[in-house]
């Protein structure tokens, strides 16, 4: 018979070992753990990053600094409660949808970021020369109203578009750059200005009321007594 090979593990091998194991085991948790929390940080309905997401991203992007600079958006649907009202919501949240895989795409093709800011509102940041910010605004506009496909139907749908170059704002924060994108789309949606407009400094130098942009839901309400002031950077909250 043939003689059996014992193979024999020294204590410091099967030692290493051991300690393998629980590791693998932990960075699998640990991956694991970081898938969870960014799909935490996503909308559930469209997969868009969240107003944090924006933040962050534009942060980071404002403060390069780059010499052709990034344009800041701010989109809000025309009329999304009618949608609701007459289709129902199950019709409201395929606009949302669509109009999220919309912005995505042109964010992805302009290396941006589209988020979903809440409810029919959305915000995106691309690095893009301010030469062809109108251009491009138009563009995306024309892209973002088409019709919305529905049980066989439809939907007629518009969005009002605000943005703010970076180069504008030379050497301002992402949260006033943002914050001079929100006003332009307020004015834009009120026809205060035409279209395409590009928010300036008197923009983004606009004071809040209880903490947020002037004509934004809940602005016309007076603060509990003793409440302290929120901070400017608070206006696109």
């Amino acid at each position: 018979m043939p003689a059996l090979t014992v193979l024999r593990q020294s204590p410091r091998t099967l030692l290493l070992t051991a300690a393998a194991v629980p590791l693998a085991l932990a960075l699998a948790d640990d991956v694991r753990v970081r898938r969870q929390l960014q799909a935490a940080g996503r909308d559930e309905l469209t997969q868009l990053p969240r107003r944090k997401g924006l933040n962050a991203y534009g942060k980071k992007a404002i403060a390069r600094h780059r010499a052709d600079g990034h344009l800041v958006l701010v989109l809000d649907g025309d009329g999304f409660k009618a949608v609701n009202d007459t289709y129902g919501h199950a019709a409201g949240d395929q606009v949302v949808v669509t109009l999220a895989a919309r912005l995505r795409e042109w964010t992805t093709t302009h290396r941006g970021l589209a988020a979903r800011l809440g409810g029919d509102e959305f915000g995106a940041v691309v690095a893009l020369p301010r030469h062809q910010a109108h251009q491009e605004l138009a563009d995306l506009r024309a892209h973002m109203n088409r019709p919305v496909p529905y049980e066989g139907l439809h939907l007629p749908f518009s969005v009002s578009v605000g943005a703010a170059h970076s180069t504008d704002l030379p050497g301002r924060p992402w949260t006033t750059v943002l914050r001079a994108a929100d006003v332009a789309m307020y004015r834009v949606k009120n026809r205060e200005v035409p279209f395409p407009y590009l928010g300036t400094a008197a923009d983004s130098a606009v004071e809040p009321v209880n903490g947020r942009r002037p004509g934004r839901p809940g602005t016309h309400l007076r603060p509990p007594a003793g409440t302290p002031a929120l901070a400017s950077a608070a206006l696109t909250a």
